[in-house]
């Protein structure tokens, strides 16, 4: 893991986190991010190790599917202070499920395409088309 120096560059913390410098403003115009970054003296945005964690946070929320919507509300609970821990926790655990059936459906989709994967590596090995889907053919009609 990279380090992260005490003030940082926009172009810094976009190679620490993977960002793009235009996805940083976005987060920030968005009120994505804790706080307003403060500028420097040459007016350039100076982030803080803390502004760095949490985009490295809203990145693997974006990544997981979070709406930046949901992002939104949490990054709001988090600036709002202690004692919205059970809200935040609800957010959490809301996305965390999203998730869990996300990957259940996804799971699923492999198990039919691994199948449909096993059936054609057999009609390869036997050389055969039988029961394989074949466009120029009628469906067969079940009585």
């Amino acid at each position: 893991m990279e380090s992260i120096a005490e003030e940082m560059s926009i172009g810094e913390v976009a190679n620490v986190t993977g960002l793009s410098v235009h996805a940083l403003r976005f987060f920030e115009r968005e009120g994505l991010l804790l706080r307003d970054i403060p500028r420097g003296g040459t007016r350039h945005r100076v982030y803080a190790p803390a502004d760095v964690e949490w985009l490295k946070l809203c990145n693997r929320f974006r990544a997981s599917g979070m709406p930046l919507a949901t992002i939104r509300t949490f990054a709001d609970l988090v600036r709002a202070g202690p004692g919205n821990e059970a809200e935040r926790l609800a957010v959490l655990q809301n996305h965390e499920q999203q998730m869990r059936d996300r990957i259940a459906s996804l799971y699923t989709d492999l198990q039919v395409i691994h199948e449909k994967a096993i059936a054609y590596e057999r009609h390869v090995q036997d050389g055969t088309t039988d029961g394989v889907w074949d466009p120029t053919q009628p469906p067969a009609v079940k009585a």
